[in-house]
């Protein structure tokens, strides 16, 4: 088993900023690609930023200069920094990773933390 468990959500006014971690344990032997994904209500859940093993990373158009993903491999751990936040960035946010682990190739989910970006 492998678990994403996430933290640094919150209320936070535009033009603010917030940082997001995941970190991953369990059997993990190693992690592939590390990404954040986000729900807005009514919406469907939308790629975020992607970060792979060696570095490369990928972000959403909308976030693009605003956001910057990273990772720890040696905490197994993932983060978002959010900068310049806007009304709309307000979401569920959840990370995912695909994980090598003793019982297989996983693509486990955290359970989501919730950011607002109101006044």
């Amino acid at each position: 088993q492998v678990q994403l468990v996430e933290s640094g959500g919150g209320l936070v006014q535009p033009g603010g900023s917030l940082r997001l971690s995941c970190a991953a344990s369990g059997s993990i032997l190693v992690i592939n690609a590390m990404g954040w994904y986000r729900q807005a209500p009514g919406k469907e859940r939308e790629l975020v930023a992607l970060i792979r093993s060696g570095g490369n990373t990928n972000y959403a158009d909308s976030v693009k200069g605003r956001f910057t993903i990273s990772r720890d491999n040696a905490k197994n751990t993932v983060y978002l920094q959010m900068d310049s936040l806007k009304p709309e960035d307000t979401a569920v946010y959840y990370c995912n990773a695909g994980v090598l682990a003793r019982s297989g190739y996983l693509e486990p989910w955290g359970q989501g933390t919730l950011v607002t970006v109101s006044s």
